[in-house]
This record gives C-alpha cells, structure tokens and sequence, in this order.
C-alpha cells in the first residue's frame, strides 16, 4: 500500500512536468504551427509570425503590422507493451486518448521600436489512460497534467540588429493521478490525488540579425515554482477505517530552458534554420508529498534523479511562389529519465522526430499553415518491482493555424 501511493504521489510531479514539444513524454506544446513544420529547429529566431512572442519575444520587434494567430495541435500516439510481467491483466497499450489544444497570439508594433502582445498556450501536459485491468495497474492506469500560460509580452529594437523581448507568465496547473491497490482477494483499492495551483515565471529573448539573411536569437524560459493544493481519497477494503479524503501539497520545479537557434535566407526561395535546447532537468532529485489528517502516510519522499537533456533541429523552408511556402525539420531529443525510476505513467525514452509544414497566402493579410509530425522512440523498458514491461512508442502530431494582419 505504501508503495503504491508513493509512486502515485510521485507522478503527478512527473507528469507535470512532461517535456516540451513531443519531447521526453506525450507532452502537447506545440506554441506554433509554422515552428511545427520545421521541428521547431528555428524557434528562437525565425519570427515568422506573431508565435514568436513564445519562441522568442524579441521576434515581435521584426513584425511590422498588427496580427492575431489563432491554431490547434493534436497527437495522435501508439504503443506496444511486449515482454510484460506484472499483476494479472492485460497490456493493450494505446492509453494515450486523441487530444487537441488550442493556442492563441495577438501582437501590436507601436512604432518602430517597441511592440506588446499577449499568448495563451499549453506548455505542459499529459493524458494516460490504460485500459480496465491493466497489469500495471498498482503503478498508475489514469494521469491527467495540464498547464496553462497567459503571458503578456513586450519587445523593444535597439537599432537594425538588435531586440530583446521579455514577458512575465501566468500559469495554471491541474492535475489527477489515479492507480490500483491491490486488495488479497478482494476487488483492487484505489488511490486518486488530485491538485491544482497558480504560478508565475518569464520568458525573456534576444534576436540579433548578423546580416540582412541571418539572424540568430536566444530565449530563456524560467523555471516555475507550484505548491499544488488538493486532496488524496483512498477507498476500498485495503484501507479500512483509513478510506477517505485527506488534504495533500506538493512542492514541485518545472525547470528551466535556454533554447538558441539560427535562420539564415540563403536566396529568394531556401531558408535554413538550426537549434539546440538544454532543459535542466536535474532540479527533479526527489519529490515530497505531505498529507495531513492522519492520511495513511504523512510524509512521502522519493528519489528520481532526473538528467538534464539537450535537444536538437535541423530544418528548411522552400518559398515556391509568392502564396505557397513548404518546410520540413528534423529532430532529436533526449529523455530525462532513467530506468530505475521510469514508470508506466511516463514511458518515454530518447526520440526521433520528423515534420512536414505548408504556409499558404492567398492575399497579404492572411496565412494559413498547416504542419505533420511523425516521432519515434527507442525501446524503452519499465523495470518496477511489481511490474516489468518494453514499450515501443511513436506518434502523429498535426497542427493547423490561422494567422490574420490588420
């Protein structure tokens, strides 16, 4: 029993702090649709549109007029479980359900130096859900993590090379995490946490422009401190006179980012873009979950000694003709977890990512894109005490935005 609630405990931290950009995680952050249809290799410089006030929010200061960029991303996830040993029960895989998340941009120049805006996007999040029965049941069958970001942003240019942006964010974490406890030969127990907060943290950018083709930029995303407030119910035979609802916290870091990249117009037609992003996963050495009200377990504490990772893309743009624009990207990412700690609420390991994008103008004031993704992970492998599995993981990211100029 107490093992169980101390993994569940645990991974509402995990999950919420499932990484970016299908990455690490079945995470959903894609902030930009154009940015998708390169793998995202030129996130803190290309400022093509008005989501650059996420990638980079210096980038707002190279859009010359008023925009507004509304879009939806959705993944679509398979997984294998082979070589399962466990509780008895079944091992279907495919507990990621179809998820779309909306995002929205709106930026204003002032004049020639300064512009403002303001972004909604989701940074984090996470949905599993295994089947009735699952055999990993007793180290988690339902996560549901989201984080939602308000960031109202300001750009100012120096002069024809440099910007800087910074914007302040405002976020909503929410979270359910439920699990099995098995219960001799009665049916399963359960355990459900849910937890909530509000935080804030920054973004702040630098774009230089080299040259009239090149330019390079540099975004630091903050790290975000939540205490999450909630509860813990525990209910079925397992607990006994102990079943019910008790008050629960817990502290957790989302860490911080530092995402580098570069666009180089190498004529008319060819854009290239490159990047690289280290995340500090490290800040994740263990987690403390404290119940009061004589919950069965007071104080919980676990190691995890999470791994910072690094991330990188490579990608190009093709400009057929004055309406039509195709780009493709290719990415790597790295897992922060291990195979000590990795449970079946995140079994991701290093990925692979490959995208396709289409911008289409049919006049000066609009942009549709349109963005494809594929990942596909190494074999990764759960080795818990009461369960043993290898998933094969892969996805099918889209993305589609709307992009208006007043």
């Amino acid at each position: 029993m107490k093992t169980t609630w101390l993994k569940t405990a645990i991974a509402i931290a995990a999950g919420a702090l499932s990484t970016q950009a299908l990455a690490a995680g079945f995470a959903l952050n894609e902030q930009s649709i154009s940015g998708m249809g390169t793998s995202f290799a030129g996130r803190s410089s290309s400022a093509d549109d008005a989501t650059t006030l996420f990638g980079n929010p210096a980038g707002m200061s190279r859009l010359k007029r008023e925009e507004v960029s509304f879009g939806v991303a959705a993944i679509h996830a398979n997984t294998d479980i082979k070589n399962a040993s466990g509780a008895p029960g079944s091992n279907d895989g495919d507990m990621v359900p179809f998820t779309a998340v909306p995002m929205g941009y709106y930026v204003k120049p002032i004049d020639d130096k300064w512009a403002v805006g303001v972004g909604v996007y989701v940074p984090f999040g996470l949905i599993t859900d295994y089947e009735g029965g699952f055999s990993g049941r007793y180290h988690g069958d339902y996560s549901e993590v989201r984080v939602i970001t308000v960031q109202p942003t300001v750009s100012y240019r120096f002069n024809e090379k440099l910007s800087i942006g910074f914007g302040p964010t405002i976020n909503r974490i929410d979270g359910q995490l439920e699990s099995a406890v098995p219960t001799g030969p009665f049916p399963d127990s359960r355990v459900k946490i849910k937890g909530d907060d509000t935080a804030l943290g920054f973004n702040v950018g630098m774009l230089y422009e080299i040259t009239p083709q090149t330019r390079a930029g540099l975004t630091y995303h903050s790290k975000v401190d939540y205490k999450l407030e909630g509860d813990t119910s525990f209910s079925g035979a397992a607990f006994g006179p102990l079943a019910g609802k008790y008050d629960a916290s817990l502290d957790l870091e989302t860490p911080e980012s530092v995402d580098v990249s570069i666009t180089h117009e190498l004529n008319d037609q060819w854009t290239l873009y490159g990047g690289a992003m280290l995340t500090r996963w490290s800040r994740l050495e263990a987690i403390v979950v404290e119940n009061e009200g004589g919950a069965p377990v007071p104080v919980i504490s676990e190691e995890q000694d999470w791994h910072d990772t690094w991330s990188y893309a490579v990608g190009a743009a093709y400009k057929l003709n004055k309406q039509w624009t195709l780009r493709t990207g290719l990415a790597f990412d790295q897992s922060p977890t291990n195979n000590t700690h990795r449970s079946p609420r995140i079994p991701t390991g290093d990925r692979t990512a490959v995208s396709f994008g289409l911008a289409w103008n049919p006049t000066d004031d609009v942009t549709v894109d349109l963005a494809y993704s594929y990942l596909w992970e190494e074999d990764t492998k759960i080795r818990q005490d009461s369960y043993n599995a290898t998933y094969e993981n892969s996805a099918h990211g889209f993305g589609a935005a709307l992009s208006y100029r007043f």
